[in-house]
Protein backbone atom coordinates (compact mmCIF):
# COMPACT_ATOMS: atom_id res chain seq x y z
CA UNK A 1 0.00 0.00 0.00
CA UNK A 2 2.91 2.26 0.87
CA UNK A 3 4.71 2.00 -2.62
CA UNK A 4 1.26 2.57 -4.39
CA UNK A 5 0.53 5.42 -2.79
CA UNK A 6 4.70 6.75 -3.11
CA UNK A 7 3.84 5.84 -6.91
CA UNK A 8 0.74 7.59 -7.64
CA UNK A 9 2.66 10.59 -5.69
CA UNK A 10 5.64 10.54 -8.37
CA UNK A 11 3.34 10.56 -10.88
CA UNK A 12 1.29 13.66 -9.30
CA UNK A 13 4.29 15.32 -9.56
CA UNK A 14 5.23 14.54 -12.57
CA UNK A 15 1.79 16.03 -14.19
CA UNK A 16 2.36 19.13 -11.79
CA UNK A 17 5.86 19.77 -13.75
CA UNK A 18 4.95 19.10 -16.53
CA UNK A 19 1.60 21.24 -16.63
CA UNK A 20 3.92 24.21 -14.77
CA UNK A 21 6.35 23.51 -17.90
CA UNK A 22 3.23 24.26 -20.00
CA UNK A 23 2.46 27.32 -18.68
CA UNK A 24 5.60 28.93 -18.47
CA UNK A 25 6.39 28.34 -22.21
CA UNK A 26 2.32 30.03 -23.10
CA UNK A 27 0.65 28.72 -25.42
CA UNK A 28 2.84 29.06 -28.37
CA UNK A 29 2.96 26.28 -30.85
CA UNK A 30 4.83 24.52 -33.30
CA UNK A 31 1.94 24.16 -35.20
CA UNK A 32 1.75 26.55 -37.85
CA UNK A 33 -1.15 29.47 -38.20
CA UNK A 34 -3.98 28.75 -40.35
CA UNK A 35 -3.22 29.99 -43.53
CA UNK A 36 -7.33 31.07 -44.83
CA UNK A 37 -7.67 33.24 -41.76
CA UNK A 38 -5.82 35.36 -39.25
CA UNK A 39 -7.16 37.96 -36.67
CA UNK A 40 -4.52 40.79 -35.87
CA UNK A 41 -4.72 42.85 -32.80
CA UNK A 42 -4.10 46.62 -33.39
CA UNK A 43 -4.92 50.07 -31.41
CA UNK A 44 -6.92 52.54 -32.94
CA UNK A 45 -5.84 54.86 -35.52
CA UNK A 46 -3.62 54.11 -38.36
CA UNK A 47 -2.24 50.65 -37.06
CA UNK A 48 -6.22 49.71 -38.03
CA UNK A 49 -6.81 51.99 -40.68
CA UNK A 50 -3.76 50.30 -42.00
CA UNK A 51 -4.51 46.90 -41.53
CA UNK A 52 -7.92 47.41 -43.46
CA UNK A 53 -6.14 48.34 -46.33
CA UNK A 54 -4.28 45.28 -46.05
CA UNK A 55 -7.27 43.10 -45.51
CA UNK A 56 -8.65 44.33 -48.49
CA UNK A 57 -5.63 43.05 -50.22
CA UNK A 58 -5.54 39.68 -48.83
CA UNK A 59 -8.92 39.02 -49.81
CA UNK A 60 -8.31 38.80 -53.16
CA UNK A 61 -6.24 35.83 -53.02
CA UNK A 62 -8.25 33.94 -50.35
CA UNK A 63 -7.43 35.01 -47.11
CA UNK A 64 -9.66 36.53 -44.45
CA UNK A 65 -8.03 39.25 -41.91
CA UNK A 66 -10.25 39.85 -38.83
CA UNK A 67 -8.99 42.94 -37.24
CA UNK A 68 -9.68 43.78 -33.64
CA UNK A 69 -9.06 46.83 -32.70
CA UNK A 70 -8.25 47.34 -28.35
CA UNK A 71 -7.94 50.78 -26.77
CA UNK A 72 -5.01 50.21 -24.68
CA UNK A 73 -0.76 49.40 -25.11
CA UNK A 74 -1.11 45.94 -22.78
CA UNK A 75 -4.46 43.91 -23.89
CA UNK A 76 -2.81 43.50 -27.54
CA UNK A 77 0.04 41.37 -25.88
CA UNK A 78 -2.00 39.33 -23.41
CA UNK A 79 -4.26 38.50 -26.54
CA UNK A 80 -1.30 37.24 -28.81
CA UNK A 81 0.11 35.47 -25.25
CA UNK A 82 -2.86 33.29 -25.14
CA UNK A 83 -3.60 32.49 -28.11
CA UNK A 84 -6.65 34.86 -28.68
CA UNK A 85 -5.74 36.45 -31.77
CA UNK A 86 -2.64 35.42 -34.13
CA UNK A 87 -0.77 38.41 -34.48
CA UNK A 88 -0.44 41.90 -33.24
CA UNK A 89 0.94 45.35 -35.01
CA UNK A 90 0.89 48.42 -33.20
CA UNK A 91 4.26 48.38 -30.58
CA UNK A 92 7.44 49.60 -30.96
CA UNK A 93 10.84 47.06 -30.66
CA UNK A 94 11.69 48.83 -27.24
CA UNK A 95 7.69 48.82 -25.72
CA UNK A 96 8.35 45.01 -27.10
CA UNK A 97 11.27 44.42 -25.40
CA UNK A 98 10.36 45.84 -22.19
CA UNK A 99 6.96 43.94 -22.11
CA UNK A 100 8.73 40.29 -22.38
CA UNK A 101 10.90 41.02 -19.54
CA UNK A 102 8.01 41.99 -17.17
CA UNK A 103 5.70 39.80 -18.48
CA UNK A 104 7.72 36.85 -19.60
CA UNK A 105 6.05 37.19 -23.05
CA UNK A 106 7.57 34.47 -25.95
CA UNK A 107 6.96 36.97 -29.46
CA UNK A 108 8.95 37.31 -31.97
CA UNK A 109 9.38 39.96 -34.67
CA UNK A 110 7.86 39.22 -37.96
CA UNK A 111 8.55 42.46 -40.48
CA UNK A 112 8.91 46.07 -39.59
CA UNK A 113 6.06 48.26 -40.38
CA UNK A 114 5.84 52.19 -39.71
CA UNK A 115 7.32 54.46 -37.23
CA UNK A 116 4.98 56.89 -35.38
CA UNK A 117 6.95 59.90 -34.19
CA UNK A 118 6.01 61.55 -30.97
CA UNK A 119 5.23 64.83 -30.60
CA UNK A 120 4.70 67.47 -28.02
CA UNK A 121 1.15 68.98 -27.66
CA UNK A 122 -0.50 71.97 -26.21
CA UNK A 123 -3.85 73.70 -26.76
CA UNK A 124 -2.24 76.99 -24.38
CA UNK A 125 1.08 77.79 -25.94
CA UNK A 126 2.55 78.11 -29.22
CA UNK A 127 6.30 77.57 -28.20
CA UNK A 128 7.87 75.27 -26.01
CA UNK A 129 9.45 79.13 -24.63
CA UNK A 130 6.32 79.80 -23.25
CA UNK A 131 6.32 77.12 -20.85
CA UNK A 132 6.13 78.96 -17.29
CA UNK A 133 7.47 77.52 -14.00
CA UNK A 134 5.26 75.20 -12.53
CA UNK A 135 3.21 74.74 -15.57
CA UNK A 136 2.09 71.07 -15.75
CA UNK A 137 3.42 68.17 -18.81
CA UNK A 138 2.64 64.59 -19.45
CA UNK A 139 4.02 62.04 -20.68
CA UNK A 140 2.54 58.22 -21.01
CA UNK A 141 3.19 56.03 -17.74
CA UNK A 142 4.45 53.31 -19.62
CA UNK A 143 8.07 52.42 -19.09
CA UNK A 144 9.35 51.82 -22.66
CA UNK A 145 6.86 55.17 -23.81
CA UNK A 146 7.77 57.51 -21.01
CA UNK A 147 11.18 57.11 -21.41
CA UNK A 148 10.54 58.10 -25.45
CA UNK A 149 8.76 60.89 -24.03
CA UNK A 150 11.03 62.37 -21.46
CA UNK A 151 14.25 61.95 -24.14
CA UNK A 152 11.72 64.27 -26.37
CA UNK A 153 11.23 66.96 -23.62
CA UNK A 154 15.01 66.95 -22.76
CA UNK A 155 16.09 67.11 -26.75
CA UNK A 156 14.17 70.08 -26.68
CA UNK A 157 16.27 71.93 -23.23
CA UNK A 158 12.95 71.43 -21.12
CA UNK A 159 14.74 68.71 -18.72
CA UNK A 160 17.26 67.04 -18.12
CA UNK A 161 17.72 63.09 -17.37
CA UNK A 162 20.11 61.91 -14.46
CA UNK A 163 23.08 59.51 -16.43
CA UNK A 164 22.76 56.40 -17.08
CA UNK A 165 18.51 56.59 -16.35
CA UNK A 166 18.55 54.10 -19.04
CA UNK A 167 15.49 52.48 -20.77
CA UNK A 168 13.17 52.50 -17.77
CA UNK A 169 13.50 56.77 -17.15
CA UNK A 170 10.43 57.70 -15.15
CA UNK A 171 10.10 61.61 -13.77
CA UNK A 172 12.16 60.29 -11.36
CA UNK A 173 15.21 60.62 -13.06
CA UNK A 174 14.97 63.91 -13.86
CA UNK A 175 17.87 66.02 -12.62
CA UNK A 176 17.21 69.41 -13.61
CA UNK A 177 14.15 71.11 -14.53
CA UNK A 178 14.78 74.85 -14.38
CA UNK A 179 10.98 75.80 -14.21
CA UNK A 180 9.64 73.72 -11.47
CA UNK A 181 7.38 71.88 -14.08
CA UNK A 182 4.73 69.31 -12.68
CA UNK A 183 5.03 66.36 -14.61
CA UNK A 184 1.97 63.74 -14.76
CA UNK A 185 2.63 60.36 -15.92
CA UNK A 186 -1.09 58.84 -17.78
CA UNK A 187 -2.16 56.18 -19.41
CA UNK A 188 -1.05 57.06 -23.44
CA UNK A 189 -4.48 56.77 -24.72
CA UNK A 190 -5.72 59.32 -22.65
CA UNK A 191 -3.10 62.31 -23.26
CA UNK A 192 -4.99 63.60 -26.01
CA UNK A 193 -8.06 64.18 -23.93
CA UNK A 194 -6.17 66.11 -21.19
CA UNK A 195 -4.51 69.11 -22.88
CA UNK A 196 -7.55 71.47 -21.48
CA UNK A 197 -5.66 70.71 -18.10
CA UNK A 198 -1.66 70.16 -19.18
CA UNK A 199 0.10 72.86 -21.06
CA UNK A 200 2.02 70.11 -22.77
CA UNK A 201 1.63 66.33 -23.23
CA UNK A 202 3.85 64.06 -25.16
CA UNK A 203 1.29 62.16 -27.45
CA UNK A 204 2.10 59.06 -29.66
CA UNK A 205 1.21 59.96 -33.48
CA UNK A 206 -1.80 56.93 -32.99
CA UNK A 207 -3.61 58.18 -30.30
CA UNK A 208 -3.32 61.92 -32.09
CA UNK A 209 -4.54 61.01 -35.17
CA UNK A 210 -7.55 59.06 -33.38
CA UNK A 211 -8.37 62.01 -31.99
CA UNK A 212 -7.72 64.48 -34.81
CA UNK A 213 -4.55 65.65 -33.44
CA UNK A 214 -1.77 66.10 -36.58
CA UNK A 215 2.25 66.11 -36.62
CA UNK A 216 2.26 69.64 -37.95
CA UNK A 217 0.37 71.18 -34.92
CA UNK A 218 2.93 69.91 -32.93
CA UNK A 219 5.35 72.67 -30.63
CA UNK A 220 8.13 69.49 -31.08
CA UNK A 221 8.50 66.12 -32.58
CA UNK A 222 10.90 62.88 -33.22
CA UNK A 223 12.56 62.43 -36.73
CA UNK A 224 10.72 61.92 -39.48
CA UNK A 225 13.48 59.76 -40.96
CA UNK A 226 15.53 56.94 -39.54
CA UNK A 227 13.26 56.85 -36.36
CA UNK A 228 14.75 54.40 -33.90
CA UNK A 229 10.80 53.59 -32.68
CA UNK A 230 9.87 51.45 -35.20
CA UNK A 231 6.90 49.47 -35.57
CA UNK A 232 6.56 45.85 -35.89
CA UNK A 233 4.05 42.91 -36.89
CA UNK A 234 4.49 40.53 -33.90
CA UNK A 235 3.57 36.79 -33.64
CA UNK A 236 4.21 34.14 -30.86
CA UNK A 237 7.42 32.44 -31.12
CA UNK A 238 8.31 30.18 -33.58
CA UNK A 239 5.51 31.59 -36.19
CA UNK A 240 7.44 34.29 -37.97
CA UNK A 241 8.43 31.72 -40.79
CA UNK A 242 4.81 30.76 -41.04
CA UNK A 243 3.58 31.16 -44.36
CA UNK A 244 0.45 32.84 -43.43
CA UNK A 245 2.68 35.56 -41.80
CA UNK A 246 4.46 35.73 -45.22
CA UNK A 247 1.94 37.12 -46.76
CA UNK A 248 0.60 39.58 -44.57
CA UNK A 249 4.12 41.02 -45.12
CA UNK A 250 3.58 40.49 -48.63
CA UNK A 251 0.69 43.03 -48.56
CA UNK A 252 2.30 44.92 -45.90
CA UNK A 253 5.02 45.94 -47.72
CA UNK A 254 3.33 46.40 -51.04
CA UNK A 255 3.47 49.46 -52.72
CA UNK A 256 -0.03 49.59 -52.82
CA UNK A 257 0.24 50.40 -48.84
CA UNK A 258 2.69 52.31 -48.66
CA UNK A 259 1.19 54.75 -51.23
CA UNK A 260 -1.94 54.45 -49.02
CA UNK A 261 -0.17 55.73 -45.88
CA UNK A 262 2.10 58.25 -47.87
CA UNK A 263 -1.12 59.74 -49.00
CA UNK A 264 -3.57 58.84 -46.03
CA UNK A 265 -1.49 60.39 -43.52
CA UNK A 266 0.55 63.33 -44.87
CA UNK A 267 4.02 62.28 -43.32
CA UNK A 268 2.78 61.96 -39.88
CA UNK A 269 3.35 58.23 -40.51
CA UNK A 270 6.21 56.62 -41.81
CA UNK A 271 6.45 53.21 -43.45
CA UNK A 272 9.69 51.45 -42.44
CA UNK A 273 10.28 49.10 -45.48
Amino acid sequence: MKKRLLKLLGLAGLVLATSATLAACGNSSSKQLDTKKITIGVTAGPHEQILDQVKKLAAKDGLTIKVRSFTDYNTPNSALSSGDIGANSYQTGQFLKQQEQDKQYKFDEAFKTIALPMGLYSKSIKNLKDLKSGDKIAVPNDPANETRALELFQKNGIIKLRKGAGEKATKKDIASNPKHLKVYELDASQLPKQLNDITVAAINSNFALANHIYLKTALAHEPLKHNVYANYFVVQKGHKNDKVIKQVKKYYQSKTIKNYINKEFKGAVVPQW
